[in-house]
């Protein structure tokens, strides 16, 4: 998913201290989601931007806390790692993997082929009749550089897509698609899987939660090419659920939910909530409204989740409301002028009630 880029955190810092919204600290929110989690055996996690960890005492200290597992935001996307064909930057993605070294947390990969965050020099030589090793080579690098230090790897991300009205609903629109057809999602997971064969590999993918009929195309897209890849014996694990919630724009059922992870159950797959926030820009001014409307639809979301025994847990794309991307995102942003209250945790580094919510949600699992 987009990152938080340095234009757009400069933006959104410049109005923070107008829009700050104190939040009361609960008593359940002064417990960590990370304690909750191992308690259960599931995981919780964030994503992470090295440039606030090094700049940002008390967001680096919050991740340490509250999170047993991190992400990325954008430092392991190729357009970071690999600038130039013959040069490759690890700097950022080393200092999350160390910071998580330091406070005895798993990482998770995101991602090694993805039709976004691709560098300039990528998108044409993929113009030019590539040969396997474009995708092989790049995984294999990537990966034996951080073998056994991840968790899992999201291997794809993001290959179905209703607007391109394709056979399967396939994103044929994508770089990787238009170069190798279907085939590339094949060659990517089995490079992933002979350089880090103890990661789990994750299919990663978008809109898949929604009581809408777009989102039920995308729920059958996903269903059908596993189907396939699983047919063709492609090491596809597990499929992340990102859950970029729409908390007041599109529907919701537990029932739907319900059924389509029981549909990746039942195919021997696991499933994680790789990317949750849950944006309110539609939503009424005044933030407490917001914020239960925000917690009741976690709660009902991450009940479902947490009851099949095949998730894995929950992550969050980001901890803080002061860094969240939606904020930088012209689509998400609110017209009154607020910011975003999508993350456990506001600008102020306090726990919302969303922090709660996900807290009961963490303890139906353990009982």
């Amino acid at each position: 998913m987009p990152a938080f880029t340095r234009r757009s955190f400069m933006t959104v810092a410049a109005g923070v201290a107008a829009h700050l919204v104190a939040t009361p600290t609960t008593a359940q929110g002064q417990r960590a989601l990370r304690d909750a989690a191992d308690k259960t055996g599931l995981l919780y996690g964030s994503a992470a931007a090295a440039k606030f960890l090094t700049v940002d005492e008390q967001y680096a200290d919050l991740l340490a806390k509250q999170a047993s597992i991190l992400v990325c935001e954008a430092e392991t996307k190729r357009k970071a790692l690999q600038p130039a064909p013959d040069r490759y930057d690890f700097n950022a993605a080393d200092t999350i993997f160390r910071f998580a070294q330091k406070n005895g947390q798993k990482m998770r990969g995101h991602t090694f082929v993805w039709h976004d965050a691709m560098p300039e020099w990528l998108i044409d030589a993929l113009d030019q009749k590539p040969r396997d090793t474009i995708i092989t080579d790049y995984i294999s690098t990537v990966a034996k550089r951080y073998r056994g230090r991840v968790h899992s790897w999201d291997v794809v991300n993001e290959v179905i897509n209703i607007e391109d009205r394709a056979p399967g609903f396939m994103r044929t629109s994508s770089p990787w698609y238009k170069a190798f057809g279907e085939s590339y999602i094949d060659i990517a997971f089995h490079a992933a899987k002979q350089a880090d064969p103890d990661a789990i590999l994750f299919l990663n993918e978008l809109n898949t939660e929604a009581n809408e009929r777009w989102s039920a195309n995308i729920r059958k897209g996903t269903l059908d090419l596993l189907d396939r890849l699983l047919k063709r014996n492609v090491p596809v694990e597990a499929v992340g659920i990102q859950a970029h919630l729409k908390t007041f724009r599109t529907a919701y059922s537990d029932e739907v939910f319900s059924q389509f992870l029981d549909e990746i159950g039942s195919r021997g797959l696991k499933v994680m909530i790789t990317e949750m926030d849950l944006a309110d820009s539609d939503g009424p001014a005044d933030p407490e409204q917001r914020d239960d409307a925000i917690a009741s639809l976690a709660k009902r979301f991450l009940n479902v989740a947490f009851s099949k025994p095949h998730t894995l847990g929950c992550i969050t794309w980001g901890i803080t409301d002061k860094y969240s991307w939606l904020n930088s995102t012209p689509k998400y942003q609110r017209a009154d002028g607020q910011l975003c209250r999508s993350l456990p945790f506001d600008v102020n580094y306090q726990p919302k009630r969303l922090v709660d919510t996900m807290l009961a949600s963490y303890g139906l699992r353990a009982k």
